[in-house]
């Protein structure tokens, strides 16, 4: 399998492997080995094909420093390989073993406020340091070497959720390289000086040697370019700690693929090194978290933005880890799929971009930080409904996979992602503003209850397979994008600007022209000649308090007419200057901005640029994008899509694959379904389907 390339990430990326891998992560070192041999019958009788072991286990393989002892994991991958279970090896560097930190303890990681991290949890060493670096080559090396020809090994995870955890790093080790990067980014002092506008504050530096770490209020506030290369700096670590792992194991067998296991997408550059470094990504999914049902609203649509979003970074991927029951840590706990559930959300994985899934986890720890952390056997080693679930899952994916691998995920609106510059200049002056993740919720929720296929990608990824594409709110802009996405207007694509975008240069500066730029200036024929802050729609807002006698709702909120409706602005306003052909699609109605342009719209070519002078809310993203959609003949996958059910698209040239999925734990019917062949029932549909609770239906369009 060839590894990815810079040049190939892409959302359109799909694995080119003719395997469907289906499993579950394995600790046979949590149990006596006595159950060795009947959870590797189970597996197969369940049809998995893959196991995955060893990222937690380093004191294993390495009880002290330089003697090593593979005996456990031989005996464990011999067993299981026999039972036609495959293995996929971790390299164990997420947690070092005792004697390491103990002997060692400049590897362990420093926070902001000066506290050394501890052993007796995981990810406590900094992967920034030389010294652990050493380390884990070490251990690498002498891994790749002992299990070079094993059988049943076809591939590698390189340690396990980095970053997750934490990815910042203060301490002594940490400034030096922190330093040294700095020296060979910039070259010399008077350019960072100038990148971080050191004139400001008297916050100029005399060589790379003095370059502290900006912290927040110590005691007030670092550059914003300090802090964006800072965490440009933990990127280039994180890549760089990794490329050390796979240098090794590429060396030692280069038919093994190499992956990692995203969890918390914290400080890495997806479209750098760190991807193309793999064959393919894999992302963790717990759909039932409760943090993310509580932010989100619903866990259906959490999983799904995180599934595409998880796509718009490479491309299609793997799960190594979906929730399959009740998972908690002593911080955290998630809720327990319902019968139907589990297969129903690796359904979702898989209609979304997965071309591989291991269900977390085979069997529960009876000890340490996860004792609740439920997998597909029980606490008392018997299987229940979650093993019959992963099993009927494994059964229907392994007699389809065949439909599924060589296809993509069908995307009509796309929304920009996956630039690691605009997801942390974010960070570094927010202005309380929602991040673009979060602000394209609003559009991406109504594309996901209305059936309209949704997904992100990167403005230098191939646009064309779009009919829209929104960009929100990127604040680092470059002009070659400007005429990626003019390209894409002219051929007919529809191009919707947020407010901000363009507004600072990659040092984090405001630029010195009239806002947004002279390329997004020209391409949506507007400028900006006046901006501020708005409170969260249904706030109370700390803005514009009101007049003596006047009401105070009324001096805390701005509105703007678009077609006959009041709309109620949030979180910006911007006064937008519309050229000569350019559009006026929606106008302030408040105050000094009555009559002024919020949003725009410019003909070019075949399509049309917008230019929303605002950000999303709801209310605006119900009343706008209906008029935007049709104009852009954008129709739903489904006509009249039912509350609570999922609807994706998975195709190529020769096939198209209707994935429908019942979220609801209540059957629902579902009308308008295309005539063709539904995969997982070896039926005939057409008209109109019956779902279960929690039912799911792959739909080969079409087909007879």
């Amino acid at each position: 399998m060839p590894a990815m390339t810079t040049a190939n990430i892409s959302v359109w990326r799909t694995l080119p492997t003719s395997r469907f891998l289906l499993g579950a992560p394995h600790y046979p070192e949590h149990v006596d080995e006595s159950y060795w041999q009947r959870d590797a019958e189970r597996m197969a009788a369940a049809g998995f094909n893959t196991t995955r072991l060893g990222e937690f286990a380093w004191h294993i393989f390495e009880p002290e420093e330089g003697r090593f002892d593979f005996d456990l994991f031989d005996r464990a991958i011999a067993v299981l390989a026999a039972a036609g279970i495959d293995t996929i090896m971790c390299t164990p560097t997420a947690t070092p073993p005792r004697w390491l930190t103990a002997k060692y303890p400049e590897v362990l990681r420093t926070n902001a406020h000066g506290e050394t991290m501890r052993h007796g949890t995981r990810q406590q060493a900094d992967t920034t340091s030389p010294v652990y670096r050493e380390h884990s080559r070490r251990i690498t090396t002498a891994m790749a070497a002992h299990y070079r020809d094993t059988k049943g090994i076809i591939g590698w995870q390189t340690d396990n959720e980095l970053n997750t955890s934490t990815s910042d790093a203060y301490g002594a080790a940490a400034l030096k390289e922190f330093q040294a990067w700095l020296a060979g980014r910039y070259s010399s002092i008077d350019k960072l000086n100038f990148a971080w506008g050191g004139d400001f504050w008297a916050t100029k530096y005399d060589s790379f040697g003095q370059v502290v770490f900006p912290v927040d209020l110590t005691p007030s506030y670092p550059s914003p370019g300090h802090v964006q290369d800072y965490h440009r700096f933990l990127a280039f670590a994180t890549a760089r700690f990794q490329h050390d792992q796979v240098e090794i194991l590429r060396a030692a067998n280069p038919n093994w693929f190499i992956t990692h296991n995203l969890g918390n997408l914290r400080d890495i550059d997806f479209r750098g090194e760190f991807s193309a470094d793999l064959d393919f990504l894999g992302f963790d999914f717990y759909p039932l978290l409760n943090d993310e049902f509580q932010r989100l609203g619903s866990p259906q649509l959490g999983h799904a933005l995180h599934a595409d979003m998880a796509r718009g970074l490479t491309g299609n991927f793997i799960v190594p880890e979906q929730q399959s029951g009740f998972g908690s840590q002593p911080g955290f706990h998630t809720m327990t799929p319902e019968p139907g559930e589990m297969r129903r959300m690796a359904m979702s994985s898989v209609a979304r971009g997965a071309d591989g899934l291991m269900f977390f986890r085979w069997r529960p720890a009876h000890f340490g930080a996860e004792i609740y952390w439920m997998g597909i056997i029980d606490h008392d080693d018997v299987p229940r409904r979650r093993y019959d679930e992963a099993k009927r899952f494994a059964t229907e994916i392994a007699a389809i996979k065949d439909k599924i691998l060589g296809t993509h995920v069908r995307i009509d609106v796309g929304i920009a992602h996956a630039d690691f510059d605009n997801q942390e200049a974010h960070k570094t002056y927010s202005l309380g503003l929602p991040s673009p993740e979060q602000e394209v919720l609003h559009l991406y929720r109504y594309c996901y209850e209305n059936g309209i296929a949704c997904g992100f990608l990167h403005p230098e990824d191939d646009l064309t397979p779009l009919k829209a594409y929104y960009v929100p709110h990127w604040v680092m802009w470059q002009d070659a994008w400007t005429a990626h996405l003019e390209a894409f207007a002219k051929a007919g694509g529809t191009v919707i600007f947020g407010a901000r975008t363009g507004s600072r240069d990659t040092n984090n500066h405001v630029i010195r022209e009239t806002q947004p730029g002279r390329s997004i200036s020209a391409l949506a024929g507007v400028t900006v000649e006046d901006f501020g802050l708005l409170a969260a729609p249904g706030a109370s807002g700390l803005f514009n308090p009101p007049a003596r006698g006047e009401a105070e709702s009324a001096r805390r909120k701005y509105h703007f007419t678009l077609g006959n409706k009041q709309v109620e602005a949030g979180h910006w306003w911007e006064q937008v200057i519309p050229a000569n052909g350019t559009d006026v699609l929606a106008c302030w109605s408040d105050r000094f901005l009555d009559g002024e342009a919020a949003i725009t719209s410019r003909q070019v070519g075949a399509g049309r640029v917008i230019y929303m002078g605002t950000y999303l809310t709801r209310e605006l993203t119900e009343n706008f994008f209906a008029e935007v959609f049709a104009s852009a003949r954008i129709e739903p996958l489904l006509p009249d899509l039912p509350a609570g059910v999922e609807v994706t698209m998975r195709e190529n040239a020769s096939r198209h694959l209707l994935f429908i999925q019942n979220t609801n734990a209540e059957p629902v019917s579902v009308a308008g379904i295309p005539a063709g062949r539904d995969l997982l029932r070896g039926a005939s549909v057409a008209g109109t389907l019956a779902l279960q609770s929690y039912g799911c239906a792959v739909i080969e369009v079409g087909a007879t």
